[in-house]
């Protein structure tokens, strides 16, 4: 590294635990058609509207309530 940058004084980012990281994720078409439609309508992307969710359910700790009949 050159000798002339100096990071005496740096800091860390403050957002970086708030950074993404990317997976893979299999979702069925319908939930995928879903959320593209309510992303079109709210202007904000498909993906970004499924990491609000799931952020909301992870900051509420819902829990996932199945019925097998």
């Amino acid at each position: 590294m050159r000798d002339e940058y100096d990071f005496t004084e740096a800091r860390k980012n403050p957002y970086a635990k708030k950074f993404k990281k990317q997976i893979t994720i299999n979702i069925d078409s319908d939930i995928i058609d879903y959320f593209k439609a309510q992303a079109q309508a709210s202007g904000i992307p498909y993906q970004t509207l499924i990491n609000l969710y799931l952020a909301d359910c992870s900051e509420n700790k819902r829990e996932l309530k199945l019925s097998w009949t």
